[in-house]
């Protein structure tokens, strides 16, 4: 018996989703995840997941992992003492970046800190022009000098970017070969082999937080990696990277700044993989964990890929999945303002003292403590009955909070909820209605801890008609690390006219990356016939300032390959813009290349129909708080595990599960579909 195994390190709960590939079967596990030292919780949800399958370690063909460690080291600013090289002239360049405030009208907003500070960054003399030739040659010995200044501050990570370093890499390789020489126990990132694309600041920021992020990823790494060989591990265990595919160990010791959205992006791996097996073409993710949610649209079955983003305040240009977060999970805090308005998050209470229920210590009220006093979640016991919670406790801070708004404890409650969820719904809008599409021309897939709970009241708050909550939401992330393939993304910044005079650049630019494809192949060791690669090209208008992604068609590059990025760029200038620059001239930015190396992968079967009666899996009844009436309403309360095909119930109503509870509103259906995902509907 082989088994594959996902594990998803949360900054409440660690997920373990485990799949035996001789019969299909998949089961789930959860553990509290221990923020001091998270390989530590992932060790022992590994260890406890395996005991309930009677399996061990060495069973195990494939091992997983999604991660919040660089994320969280990047906002809570945890990372190492860095020093930064950078052409001469350009020592303040971090600091300056586009000379943009935060928020325009936001006249006292802080910019974020510095991850390297201005007595660490170093300039040397070197050049070169826009072209990528060389103006002046880089001074050798004045970068020896600097270095060995650095060196007696102690540095643990240095990072270095020229200017134009990604046309042309011999300064930077040279200069990585000379620190190596000077500073052995440093680690070193170059902007070439971090973010080898233009635009200087963005190119600059990257390279300094994967930088800042190396020494805290190595230290993390190697200690899981002891930590799984001493519980008998066999197989290579891999790790998620933000663009959604997985990579070795070693590989994401070295390029942290990749994994930054490690932990959300295999929830929508898995969200593309249900959508498709269910017949769901267009969909929006809906993941909520206890700090934060996370939402993404999937349109065709694919979720975009994007090049660039913003973490805490810091730009990385690394390829991510388009998922955009905000502040709102099951342990953000409610609060009153300075001007007596009630507010919900960004702050958590985390996992350690965690929502008040859980009798830790907290006494601040969180949506969980909101779903506690209105009893849609369990008042006595969560996860299966592993958990006890305390709901006296929980009416107690929403009651404190209630006095302060001079309302009743359930209004109070009911508030909570409604706030977080206009959170929720501004953060949906801003990948939808903000880029040309309909929310109501969608399907939520609803997943993680809290998605289920809430996601009736947001579809009713954006006029969605459908909502999937799929199996096992609240470990979906895991499964969508059994889901997903190894994958390395490969990039260049070439500015140039789309024309027939671009042809041969673009065709040489290609042949590079392939060529960096077809080297990770090897280092991977994957057979040529799980080999996969994927061309895209980042287009604008001429005098444009950001660009859209198309697709590049197979074979090669020829005048009708131009054609049909001409044709695709405008169909996503109308898509993202609503018109066409007829007559413009279109300008090629940057080339990509993702490679994948296709693994085995969880498969799932169909069931057949069991007829609609779900009256079997009905296990109680439960006094719920509905703002429909107005008071508490005795609903029913299912068990999702105990739930057939074909079954279906009428809201109000609860399915409870282990990992996540599910409210179907007074005016929803809910139907168990052939791969026992719940669909739920609104009644006409």
């Amino acid at each position: 018996m082989a088994w594959r195994i996902g594990v998803d390190s949360g900054g409440t709960f660690t997920d373990v989703c485990l799949f035996d590939e001789a019969t299909g079967k998949v089961e789930i596990w959860k553990v509290s995840s221990t923020p001091d030292d998270p390989s530590r919780g992932i060790t022992q949800g590994v260890v406890e997941g395996l005991d309930q399958v009677g399996a061990e370690a060495k069973d195990l063909s494939f091992l997983g992992h999604g991660t919040t460690v660089a994320t969280n080291a990047l906002i809570e600013l945890r990372g190492v003492k860095t020093g930064l090289i950078v052409s001469d002239g350009f020592r303040d360049l971090l600091e300056l970046g586009r000379q943009k405030r935060p928020n325009l009208y936001d006249m006292n907003a802080d910019k974020p800190q510095q991850l390297v500070t201005r007595d660490l960054r170093r300039e040397v003399p070197e050049r070169l022009r826009a072209d990528g030739s060389i103006e002046v040659e880089l001074d050798e010995e004045a970068l020896r000098a600097e270095v060995r200044s650095l060196a007696k501050e102690d540095i643990k990570a240095l990072a270095i970017c020229f200017l134009y370093g990604f046309l042309n890499t011999e300064h930077e390789a040279l200069a990585r070969k000379i620190v190596e020489e000077e500073l052995p126990d440093v680690f070193v990132a170059t902007s070439h082999e971090v973010a080898p694309e233009f635009r200087e600041f963005e190119r600059l920021s990257t390279t300094v937080v994967n930088a800042y992020l190396g020494p805290v990823m190595q230290r993390y790494i190697r200690r899981l990696k002891d930590r799984l060989d001493e519980i008998g591990l066999e197989a290579t265990p891999q790790l998620t990277q933000s663009n959604g595919g997985v990579i070795g160990f070693d590989t994401a010791a070295n390029h942290p700044v990749r994994t930054v959205l490690s932990g959300p992006s295999t929830g929508v791996v898995a969200a593309q993989a249900i959508g498709k097996m269910s017949g769901f073409d267009n969909i929006i993710t809906f993941d909520v964990g206890g700090t934060s949610s996370d939402v993404a649209l999937l349109q065709n079955g694919l979720c975009a890929l994007t090049g660039e983003a913003d973490v805490h305040g810091y730009p990385i240009k690394a390829p991510m999945l388009d998922i955009h977060t905000v502040g709102a999970g099951g342990g953000s805090i409610a609060h009153v303002d300075s001007g007596g308005l009630l507010k919900v998050g960004p702050r958590s209470a985390g996992a350690h003292p965690g929502p008040v229920c859980y009798g830790l210590g907290n006494e601040e009220p969180t949506v969980t403590d909101a779903n506690i006093v209105l009893q849609t979640l369990n008042p006595v016991e969560i996860l299966g009955g592993r958990m006890k919670v305390r709901r006296d406790l929980a009416v107690a801070s929403v009651q404190r909070l209630a006095d302060k708004l001079g309302l009743g404890v359930m209004e109070t409650a009911q508030g909570i909820i409604s706030v977080v969820t206009a959170n929720m719904a501004k953060a949906i809008r801003v990948i939808s209605v903000q880029r040309g599409h309909d929310p109501r021309d969608y399907a939520m897939m609803a997943f993680g801890g809290a998605g289920p709970l809430h996601a009736a009241r947001l579809a009713r708050e954006l006029d969605m008609s459908k909502i999937i909550v799929p199996l096992t939401p609240g470990t979906l992330c895991a499964l969508g690390l059994l889901l997903t393939d190894l994958r390395a993304d490969f990039a260049v910044s070439r500015l140039m006219q789309l024309d027939d005079a671009a042809l041969k650049a673009v065709e040489n630019g290609y042949a590079d990356l392939a060529q960096q494809a077809n080297d990770w192949f090897s280092t991977e060791n994957i057979a040529a016939d799980r080999q996969v690669m994927t061309r895209t090209a980042d287009l604008r208008y001429m005098g444009q300032n950001y660009e859209l992604s198309v697709p590049v068609p197979a074979g090669p590059i020829t005048a009708e390959t131009f054609t049909a990025l001409k044709d695709g760029f405008e169909a996503a200038h109308q898509q993202r813009f609503g018109f066409i620059a007829e007559g413009e001239a279109i300008q090629l930015v940057t080339l990509r290349l993702e490679a994948a190396g296709v693994v085995n992968k969880a498969e799932f079967r169909p069931a057949p129909a069991d007829g609609p009666d779900a009256s079997a899996a009905q296990i109680a009844t439960r006094e719920v708080w509905l703002p429909e009436s107005g008071d508490f309403v005795e609903v029913p309360v299912y068990d999702r595990a105990a739930l057939k095909p074909g079954n279906t119930i009428t809201g109000p109503a609860i399915v409870e599960q282990m990992d996540t509870t599910t409210v179907i509103l007074p005016d929803m259906t809910g139907t168990v579909d052939p791969y026992l995902n719940l669909i739920l509907e609104v009644r006409a």
